[in-house]
């Protein structure tokens, strides 16, 4: 290609993106969207066990709040909800339907309450990746979805295997009715992926199977199920419903008298789709890279042992990525001629500073990026359509109020900066409590994020360098601070543990309004920086 079809595509690749904007309409990223990240308690820089979640949707609401513990008197009844219909968006909770309810335990624990609860008092955090099961496994009958399950383990769970225990009572009685949902479920001690899915049409219950994490591995779910052969001979790595087997064998899906191994995640799933196989080995090819693991494989291991022990930030870095500077970096075409300091032409050529990996899914047919792309759906880690991120740490060395550990972003993650959120924070500042899907209001903090990732992705290769200061310079500073503010926490713990209660929600409070005060000012600048230079 010479250096004026370069141009010429660079031009047509801005007025294209230009026109196009952000589509509002769910693509097929909403069928692959979430991923999320898991670490054994050796396999971490501190001994600490981690789940994650980026939350990608473009309906989900942005709002998060912590609901307090709450006893409940004999005989107290738990309205159970669900979307009447998969158009209406999640965040308008006046449109739900009261699909029935379920007896109230003694006592529920308290949680962050967000689109899917992540972490509750007795450190128990939880992360979730919706996979495409198979549709003659959806259920008619009951009324838990994946959202309220969700909800019911982070308010009942005193440990991970507490947790899927919960969810097994709870479907068994009360039916599941969700498509294919991944859990990952994490306490101080270890972590556990939970595969689950309806029982078919007719049937009330679940489907489900729970493989544990190795105490040196990390994990990942991206939308695809992964579990593969059980063996219920080890306890200790997997749990499955009384079912799991024998439903397959009466839906005529698996034939126990064939040579065929039981694999679940064949049987129940698919292991089709490259935008969850690419998101799988670009995980662990970071973490791993000595493994060369082929990217184009159908499966890898379910867990394997990183090279280096997972801190939070490395969780944070692969959620940023965008397979830059790989073979599927959608933007690797999209070059310009380079110039030099007087602005004449170098001869050579360059990533336009335009190129960015947060087109729509709807631009993919007319730029032919990457054939794959825009045939095989298929997409990076992070995006632009994501509400929110976790990445949570458990820690055994700790009280439950210190030792659980929620860092948390909103919208992309690439642009994003994470805040220190406490498992004994007893509220959240009330822009985090707003609501920004309604539209753009200057008192939820959700916007002052969005609007700062969808500004620089119009010209990314400048402004993700204005970006970048801004998150780095606060996330350098939260790691830094960690050691001190738990210290005092701690010491504060063993005389008044209200104290130490009141102590980290005003930390935490503080630093998440200094956080969105500082993306506001982010927005503005980038804005007068750049307005007319796009």
């Amino acid at each position: 290609m010479n250096k004026y079809a370069h141009t010429l595509f660079a031009i047509l690749f801005i007025i294209v993106f230009i026109s196009a904007g952000y589509s509002s309409e769910d693509g097929i990223a909403e069928k692959d969207a979430c991923t999320t990240i898991t670490v054994g308690k050796t396999a971490s820089i501190d001994g600490s066990v981690m789940t994650s979640h980026t939350c990608d949707s473009r309906t989900t609401r942005t709002w998060i709040d912590v609901v307090k513990r709450k006893k409940h008197k004999p005989g107290s009844m738990r309205s159970v909800y669900a979307k009447t219909e998969l158009t209406i968006s999640s965040y308008d909770l006046s449109k739900r339907e009261l699909k029935g309810e379920i007896p109230e335990p003694p006592i529920t624990y308290q949680y962050f309450n967000s689109a899917l609860p992540f972490l509750n008092e007795n450190q128990v955090g939880i992360g979730e990746s919706t996979f495409t099961g198979k549709e003659i496994m959806q259920s008619d009958e009951g009324f838990i979805d994946y959202r309220e399950l969700n909800r019911i383990m982070a308010e009942r769970a005193t440990s991970a295997r507490h947790a899927i225990q919960v969810a097994d009572d709870v479907t068994k009685e009360f039916g599941f009715i969700s498509g294919g949902e991944c859990f990952t479920i994490a306490d101080p001690k270890e972590v556990w992926h939970l595969e689950i899915i309806g029982p078919g049409k007719g049937k009330k219950g679940a489907v489900w199977v729970a493989q544990r994490v190795p105490d040196d591995h990390v994990s990942v779910n991206a939308n695809a199920s992964r579990i593969r052969r059980i063996d219920l001979s080890q306890p200790e790595y997997f749990l499955a419903s009384e079912n799991y087997l024998s439903r397959a064998v009466e839906l005529g899906l698996y034939d126990p008298k064939s040579d065929e191994p039981f694999e679940f995640c064949y049987v129940y799933g698919s292991r089709r789709s490259m935008a969850s196989r690419r998101r799988e080995w670009r995980v662990f090819d970071l973490l791993a890279p000595s493994l060369n693991l082929d990217p184009n494989g159908e499966n890898f291991p379910f867990s394997i042992k990183p090279e280096k022990r997972v801190g939070p930030r490395d969780i944070m870095r692969i959620f940023r990525d965008t397979f830059e500077d790989t073979p599927f970096d959608m933007t690797k075409f999209m070059l310009v001629p380079e110039k030099d300091k007087d602005g004449k032409d170098t001869g050579k050529f360059v990533k336009s500073p335009y190129a960015n990996p947060f087109m729509d899914y709807d631009m993919m047919p007319l730029l032919k990026v990457n054939g794959g792309w825009n045939e095989l759906g298929e997409r990076c880690i992070a995006r632009y359509y994501c509400t929110y991120i976790t990445v949570v740490q458990l820690r055994d060395w700790l009280p439950n109020d210190i030792g659980g550990l929620v860092w948390l972003g909103l919208d992309n993650p690439a642009m994003a900066s994470y805040a220190p959120l406490y498992a004994g924070i007893e509220a959240m500042p009330e822009s985090y409590k707003m609501c920004g899907r309604p539209g753009f209001n200057r008192a939820s903090a959700w916007w002052a994020f969005n609007r700062v990732a969808d500004l620089s992705a119009q010209k990314w290769g400048d402004m993700r360098v204005d970006v970048e200061k801004v998150w780095r310079a606060f996330e350098e500073d939260a790691f830094g601070k960690q050691k001190g503010i738990e210290e005092t926490a701690l010491l504060l713990y063993k005389k008044n543990p209200g104290k130490a209660r009141r102590f980290l929600t005003e930390y935490s409070l503080r630093w998440m309004n200094d956080l969105v005060a500082a993306y506001w000012k982010l927005g503005d600048d980038l804005w007068s920086k750049y307005t007319g230079k796009f």
